[in-house]
């Protein structure tokens, strides 16, 4: 029997993906299946980063903070980040141009996909900050975009780190984030 090659394998589209039922991202046309659902511990910390964001952003009217949408990068790239800032008003079923601020809470089974793929991913496509963050051990690492590749420009637990970009400074408080182990 022959090993299995990446030709082998289906190669699937926007138009295939818009068809799926449950939650899946498309990465290069191959399908993840975004299940099982989050921890609770996740989406606590999540949910954290969501109020933080929108507090930052409370006075900014151009600036929003939004929980996982499709964000279609390419035909066969469509992928759903944990919470993200977007600087433009959104049309249509999902977003067309990238994030200006991603954050990922990492889980055991997206952790490689977060910390390698959606990186290039991310980096490719033009996300000025990407911040992975590990709820097991509080840490949030973000790195910036700069000349086109990620800088790391910090390796924070509770400290307050301002992301600035086209006259927005929004001051994030990582310390509001966490959540203790139960």
């Amino acid at each position: 029997m022959s090993p299995l090659k990446a030709e082998h394998l289906p190669h699937y589209t926007y138009a295939d993906y818009a068809q799926w039922e449950g939650r899946w991202e498309l990465i290069h046309g191959v399908a993840f299946a975004m299940a099982p659902a989050p921890s609770p511990r996740h989406q606590m910390v999540s949910q954290k980063i969501a109020a933080e964001l929108e507090r930052c952003l409370s006075t900014c009217p151009q600036c929003h903070a939004l929980l996982p949408v499709d964000w279609r990068i390419a035909d066969d790239i469509v992928v759903q980040p944990d919470n993200l800032v977007i600087c433009h008003e959104p049309e249509g079923p999902y977003l067309t141009q990238a994030p200006h601020l991603i954050f990922e809470v990492l889980s055991p089974s997206t952790a490689l996909k977060d910390r390698n793929i959606k990186y290039e991913l991310y980096e490719r496509a033009g996300v000025l900050y990407y911040c992975l963050i590990d709820p097991q051990i509080n840490q949030a690492t973000i790195y910036k975009l700069v000349n086109g590749r990620y800088v790391k420009e910090a390796t924070i637990s509770k400290e307050n780190l301002d992301f600035e970009w086209e006259g927005c400074r929004l001051p994030f408080n990582f310390s509001t984030i966490w959540v203790e182990a139960a």
